[in-house]
């Protein structure tokens, strides 16, 4: 008895479709498996911070459902570049997540780095949004936007305007204000918002945009007065604020974050860290928590996010070039 050399076509069709899909059947396995292990949530800013507080919210409820430890891990430094290091070097198995902060957005213009967030991060999912507020020392003549700007532009040159920081969120979102209010003012960075609050409490700030987080507790005691809302629509924390835009028409600028890990991660993985984070950010327990530092959830599904974070990227590249900003 003999055996012919060459397999029938069909046979050789269908060995080779197996083969082919043996790598997908393992990747599905292994993400069904998943997780094995303890997770690492690397975070870029300081411990004690508004970053670092939305994080350890989330983190003993993505612990549950996840059935793994999630660790959170704090490497602050260079605006946030060496956690985006730290995720991109990491393995892409779904065991180190990066937070995403909206500042992560602003660096992409703003450095000249071989790592790319957009390119090199895979989304997962939206955590939560800051409002910015713009807020003054009540010994400024200004009761609202649009008396700022009449003040601004009697007095080119002359009023201040501090961030938390030059590259930062408040710093963009302040020089997309003198563009769209055409007018002219003196930035100010400092070394977080706590140092800037403090200086609009002293009187050597005249304006100031932070996290409303920071100064709420300020603006209803009377120690600085909110101006006007970042977000698009009025934040529910200060329904008597209005928004910005409602002065500056098209004007919007939130500081927001969300959660990302290394380009090449399994899909199955981040659909399944995608479903428990939002989950939680349902729950009744983690929405209040939340509330409790003013902000509010943001649910988006993977490419939603990844949306999010490439229009917003688009958007700050612009005005970091127009206003000529430069890392320090």
């Amino acid at each position: 008895m003999t055996f012919s050399r060459t397999l029938p076509r069909r046979t050789f069709l269908q060995l080779a479709a197996g083969a082919a899909a043996l790598p997908a059947a393992t990747r599905i396995a292994r993400a069904q498996a998943y997780p094995t292990k303890s997770l690492r949530w690397i975070v870029g800013f300081p411990p004690g911070g508004g970053a670092d507080t939305v994080v350890r919210i989330m983190a003993p409820w993505l612990a549950e459902r996840l059935g793994q430890p999630v660790v959170v891990e704090n490497r602050p430094g260079a605006s946030s570049n060496i956690s985006l290091q730290a995720v991109v070097q990491s393995p892409p198995d779904g065991y180190t997540l990066l937070f995403v902060a909206a500042s992560a957005a602003v660096n992409v213009s703003l450095f000249d780095l071989p790592l790319n967030l957009v390119r090199d991060i895979a989304p997962v999912s939206g955590l939560i949004d800051f409002s910015l507020v713009m807020v003054a020392n009540p010994s400024l003549p200004v009761k609202n936007v649009a008396e700022l700007i009449a003040l601004a532009k009697a007095n080119p040159g002359r009023v201040t305007v501090g961030s938390f920081g030059t590259g930062s969120t408040s710093h963009v979102a302040g020089e997309l204000f003198k563009t769209m209010a055409g007018v002219e003012m003196i930035h100010v960075p400092y070394r977080g918002g706590a140092q800037m609050l403090a200086d609009l409490l002293g009187g050597q700030l005249q304006v100031g945009i932070d996290v409303l987080t920071g100064p709420l507790s300020q603006i209803r005691a009377g120690g600085v007065r909110a101006l006007g809302i970042g977000s698009k629509t009025r934040s529910e924390f200060l329904p008597d604020v209005p928004a910005i835009g409602e002065t500056v028409p098209g004007y919007e600028a939130n500081s927001w974050c969300g959660v990302g890990v290394p380009r090449g991660t399994p899909p199955e993985i981040i659909e399944r860290l995608n479903r428990e984070i939002n989950a939680g950010l349902a729950s009744p327990a983690i929405k209040g928590r939340y509330r409790e530092v003013a902000t509010t959830p943001l649910f988006y599904s993977p490419a939603e996010f990844g949306a999010y974070v490439a229009a917003e990227t688009e958007k700050w590249s612009k005005v970091v070039k127009r206003a000529g900003i430069k890392p320090e």
